[in-house]
């Protein structure tokens, strides 16, 4: 049976009390329910355990469904144009990891394809895909594992450090040509921040109880 407890705005199948473990010191302390905006804080070190996060759901739906468009935008267009020489040069962020690949740096190839290329795609459309369901009460076939995969990828997705890589990398392009920052690369900015919104915004208690009640109710 469904239960809506005071203060949530969404209800739960069961009021029994939870248990959540401190990332910070790992200690094991019950999980009170919050009002909106509340916070609740480890007893042991004062760390942040969780936040009840307003429109939880509402935010990351618009803010992953934002960041997979630029994820298109940035992959499509070029991120830096390069005039040296009387030569032009273009490259995506596909086209850079193709190029580290083919010029003797496979493996950093690899690693920049799938923390720039996966990890992002599997955080951001794992993330669309099970909470624009979710906002009507419904859940895709596959939801419970979707969620745990893209909860794992999180620390994967590493497209701010990417992103600063590029700056880097412009103040020495700049003393062998005419350096121009393409669609790309704003599309690319405009990801990251996107992305971080998605996550920060996102209440994960609210996403598995909202996840439990429409499997329950799939099944029922």
């Amino acid at each position: 049976m469904k239960r809506t407890l005071p203060g949530l705005s969404w209800p739960r199948l069961s009021d029994e009390p939870i248990r959540v473990s401190c990332h910070f010191c790992d200690a094991l302390q019950e999980a009170p329910r919050l009002l909106e905006g509340d916070a609740a804080y480890c007893i042991r070190c004062g760390e942040m355990l969780y936040q009840n996060r307003p429109r939880s759901l509402a935010r990351a739906t618009a803010f992953s469904s934002a960041a997979l468009i630029f994820m298109i935008l940035a992959h499509v267009f070029p991120s830096i144009t390069v005039d040296s020489g009387g030569m032009r040069k273009e490259l995506t962020i596909v086209e850079a990891a193709d190029a580290l690949f083919h010029e003797g740096n496979a493996l950093i190839g690899i690693v920049a394809l799938l923390f720039t290329v996966v990890a992002p795609l599997t955080l951001m459309g794992g993330l669309f895909y099970v909470a624009a369901p979710l906002r009507f009460g419904k859940a895709f076939p596959g939801a419970l594992s979707v969620t745990r995969l893209f909860l794992l990828s999180e620390p994967w997705s590493m497209l701010e450090v990417f992103l600063v890589g590029i700056l880097v990398s412009l103040l020495k392009l700049g003393a062998v040509g005419d350096v121009h920052l393409g669609t790309g690369f704003w599309a690319l900015v405009g990801l990251v921040f996107c992305t971080a919104y998605a996550m920060a915004g996102i209440d994960r208690l609210e996403l598995w109880d909202r996840l439990e009640i429409a499997l329950h109710d799939k099944k029922s």
